[in-house]
């Protein structure tokens, strides 16, 4: 019998297009008067006139989609040309390999340096399939110095998943979120950075107290029924053993001053009261920044015109497939305002949240979220379809657009660190020859810990 698969992101979501189609036959059409900022006035609903979608109009949907997030898809592919050239130098692949050398002997120490250097490559720039080339370097070390395979997978995935779901400035979950909610990237980043803090310590804390247990008795280990297996596997593997290179420094440094600048460029320090001057760049401006970054990086390294434009290219398109489910995502909401469904939907959750108060609201956007992470594992998707409904209701419950942006990120966050339904999960496990239900044995603990610290994180942050 072969096995049921769960279909891909671009069918989940072209069906939930097909969905909302028929719904606008059913479902009573309406609107709100809107202030000049875009924000729902409250109690201003109004029945109109009902505009069934029709086949033809599902078909144009994700186009129009893709017309209306053009700015965000843009930004996205700009982002990977950037990534591509950086790839091309090799510099993060040898930078990872030169400190696991610098710490050869002192292998304890590689949990919470590579997990904090994951952690950085997460909250910056949405690393997540990128890490999949780390485990074969990174197991074979931590393997030969006494601990298991688990503790390995461990320091890259959650390491990296700490990161995401901590997003500060995460092009692929928070800008892209924040770009459909109509705020800046920079909205929230405090209580962003204080998830990412505690999650990322209580993490980096939970895998060494695991590896120190594993390698004081081996038999501790979830895995300890494949320990000899795995040593004889892993030990023909070898790492990386090259030096950083001149240009692989500068373009480590390079690398580090492009996300700096966007860090700077994105927070509202005019509005948080600070006496700094505000740069206020939105996607064009921030395109822009990836584009010269990249343009820069590659010069000052000395590749060739052609290997520059080459790998820019290449970074793109590797990117392609998240700007297509921006696009069929957004045709969701293209459907929905066309069929005036949108607003009708907002009236529910209006009259549904009569009374419920912030914190409440807030709690109960991050429980929702968990099933729709399940479902829809791309985080840009995710936030594409679900923001243009989430912030307005936001503005009811007298939340702030930033902190659902919060919840969202949180949620799908750690619901990636456990999904089956996502390559990255699955594909670090097979490469640390993990079974999927030993991973969950060993992390159920940690994702429960995770789920109750963001809890309480998001209600703190409502009062700050």
């Amino acid at each position: 019998m072969s096995k049921i698969r769960m279909p891909t992101a671009y069918t989940i979501l072209f069906s939930i297009i097909i969905i909302m189609a028929i719904l606008t036959w059913i479902i009573p059409a309406g609107k709100y008067d809107y202030k000049s900022d875009g924000e729902p006035i409250a109690g201003s609903y109004h029945e109109v006139e009902k505009n069934g979608q029709l086949p033809g109009d599902i078909v144009l949907a994700p186009l129009e989609g893709l017309y209306e997030g053009i700015d965000i898809a843009a930004f996205i592919l700009m982002v990977g040309g950037f990534l591509g050239v950086i790839a091309k130098t090799g510099a993060l692949d040898t930078g990872i390999s030169n400190i696991i050398r610098t710490l050869k002997g002192k292998e304890k120490m590689l949990i919470p340096i590579l997990m904090c250097a994951f952690a950085l490559g997460g909250t910056t720039f949405g690393m997540s399939e990128e890490t999949i080339a780390f485990y074969p370097l990174v197991i074979p070390i931590v393997v030969a110095a006494g601990y298991d395979t688990i503790t390995a997978v461990s320091i890259i995935l959650l390491g990296a998943g700490a990161g995401v779901l901590g997003s500060t400035v995460n092009p692929f979950a928070t800008g892209i979120a924040a770009g459909f909610a109509g705020i800046s990237l920079g909205d929230g980043i405090l209580i962003r950075l204080i998830i990412l803090a505690v999650v990322l310590v209580v993490s980096i804390w939970y895998v060494m107290r695991y590896a120190s247990k594993v390698k004081s008795n081996p038999s501790y280990s979830i895995v300890a029924d494949m320990h000899e297996e795995n040593l004889e596997h892993f030990a023909s593997i070898n790492g990386n053993e090259k030096l950083l290179t001149k240009n692989q420094k500068l373009a480590l440094i390079i690398f580090a001053i492009t996300f700096l600048v966007m860090i700077y460029a994105v927070i509202p320090f005019s509005d948080m009261g600070i006496p700094i001057y505000t740069l206020s760049w939105w996607f064009p401006e921030l395109s822009a920044l990836f584009l010269v970054g990249a343009i820069i990086l590659g010069i000052l390294c000395r590749l060739q015109e052609k290997e520059i434009v080459d790998s820019f290219v290449a970074g793109a398109a590797d990117l392609l497939g998240v700007a297509f489910i921006i696009g069929i995502s957004r045709g969701i909401t293209v459907i929905m305002n066309n069929g005036s469904i949108t607003d009708t939907i907002l009236n529910w959750g209006e009259n549904a949240l009569s009374g419920a108060g912030s914190i409440v609201f807030l709690l109960l956007t991050y429980i929702i979220y968990l099933p729709l992470s399940f479902l829809i594992p791309s985080t840009s998707g995710l936030a594409t379809l679900s923001m243009p409904i989430m912030a307005p209701l936001a503005d009811f419950a007298g939340v702030s657009r930033d902190l659902v942006i919060t919840s969202f990120q949180s949620a799908s966050g750690i619901i990636n660190l456990i999904t089956p339904t996502s390559a990255v999960v699955m594909g670090g496990l097979a490469i640390g020859r993990v079974p999927y239900e030993k991973w969950l044995k060993y992390i159920w603990k940690l994702i429960l810990v995770i789920f109750i610290l963001t809890l309480l994180l998001l209600a703190l942050g409502t009062i700050l």
